[in-house]
């Protein structure tokens, strides 16, 4: 009876750690080599495979962190039979330092994931694009060349988190169609020339947090698209760069949705824009419910800034009856030093003027000392709460068009 027991507990015990271990595909049992020289594209693909046809709850792909795995472009499609599958980089994944590489292929994509739910990318390792070959290409002479490091598509209830991103060739994450996205805990970095090196975008996305990241590229840090609503961004670190954008939004006359945005906590140093909203002037539809707060600059070009005539070509776009309507945005809690003498500007349209518009205790001096800053607002129309500097706030309450403050 007693050896019945004895068994019955080891046949337990070994049983579990079966289950444990099954629950775990290493990119090295399907034939990975981890030298950063050899492809190992295909071993990923089918470590995913693996992965995403098991019947296992909680599984678990890993790269290990005694590898660098030279990856190609690849797709992590679903939907999969597993349930609440964990892409666990430990180790580091790099993608071909050649343009030429990308011929015949999409090249917009690099490492994607598509129709996944409750997927978990997360680690310690990197993922490095090797952007340096693409970013000395002529966008004239290649404007297709276009390669973002990692995108997500219709994955909701997802994640991403831990891991570092250095070196896209341009943007490095890309939120597209998905519901319910967190993003955690990054760090992104790529030197401050290198071209649209933008780090996270979100596009016709909802319920998309994205919390405690340093991002340290040549573009935007954070940019939303169109048909986004439910965003919160929090706790960012974000220079150099070009600061959290909404848009750019309504190029070729698109209809723009977008909705309830919440940036905090964000800290800008040495960026071109901080809290930015573009539109183009062809565009038409809304932006509403936005709101920046508790915001530090330091030495940044455009603090607070919408531009409604955002063009590619400066003073190349057509004239136009339509627009976007920005409407509902609170700037609360904002302070710090601007590079230049404009440290507000609302630069909204003529045909569809911007409304409630909330500036509230508003902070903003000069990085050079001895100088002063001015606002500037164009059809931009709210209320000013509390201490403005620089003040007098140029919101306007009236149907004057323009109001410029020193």
């Amino acid at each position: 009876m007693l050896f019945s027991i004895f068994a019955l507990l080891f046949c337990s015990v070994t049983f579990s750690h079966t289950i444990e271990r099954n629950t775990l595909f290493s990119v090295y049992d399907y034939g990975a080599i981890g030298d950063g020289i050899k492809n190992d594209t295909q071993a990923f693909f089918n470590a995913w495979n693996a992965t995403c046809n098991s019947l296992l709850e909680n599984p678990k792909i890993i790269v290990p962190g005694d590898g660098t795995f030279l990856v190609h472009q690849i797709l992590f499609s679903g939907p999969c039979r597993a349930k609440n599958i964990a892409f666990l980089i430990i180790g580091r994944v790099v993608a071909p330092d050649s343009p030429t590489s990308w011929s015949g292929l999409d090249q917009g994509r690099w490492l994607t994931f598509s129709e996944v739910e409750r997927l978990h990318v997360t680690g310690y390792g990197t993922i490095d694009g090797r952007g340096h070959r693409w970013w000395a290409q002529s966008c004239r002479d290649h404007p297709n060349l276009v390669v973002t490091a990692m995108v997500f598509q219709s994955c909701n209830d997802s994640s991403l988190t831990k891991v570092n991103f250095i070196n896209s060739s341009q943007v490095h994450i890309s939120i597209e169609e998905s519901n319910y996205f967190q993003v955690d805990n990054l760090y992104i970095e790529a030197p401050e020339d290198s071209p649209n090196t933008d780090r996270i975008h979100v596009h016709a996305s909802k319920h998309v947090t994205i919390t405690n990241t340093m991002i340290r590229t040549g573009d935007d840090c954070v940019s939303m698209g169109d048909y986004t609503s439910d965003i919160n961004i929090s706790s960012i670190v974000c220079g150099p760069g070009h600061g959290v954008s909404i848009g750019s939004l309504g190029r070729s006359g698109n209809f723009v949705q977008v909705e309830n945005i919440h940036v905090s906590r964000v800290y800008f140093e040495h960026t071109t824009n901080g809290a930015r909203i573009k539109t183009w002037q062809v565009g038409r539809g809304y932006v509403r419910g936005v709101i920046f707060e508790d915001i530090k600059f330091y030495s940044v070009h455009n603090p607070i800034i919408i531009d409604q005539y955002y063009c590619d070509i400066r003073g190349a776009c057509e004239e136009t009856v339509t627009g976007v309507h920005i409407s509902n945005v609170t700037y609360s809690r904002l302070s710090g030093t601007s590079s230049t003498d404009i440290a507000i500007n609302l630069n909204c349209s003529t045909s569809v003027a911007c409304t409630d518009i909330v500036l509230e205790w508003i902070e903003l001096s000069s990085a050079e000392f001895g100088i002063g800053v001015t606002s500037s607002c164009t059809n931009a129309y709210g209320s000013a709460i509390g201490e403005i500097q620089p003040n007098p706030p140029c919101v306007l309450m009236s149907n004057t068009s323009i109001g410029t403050a020193t």
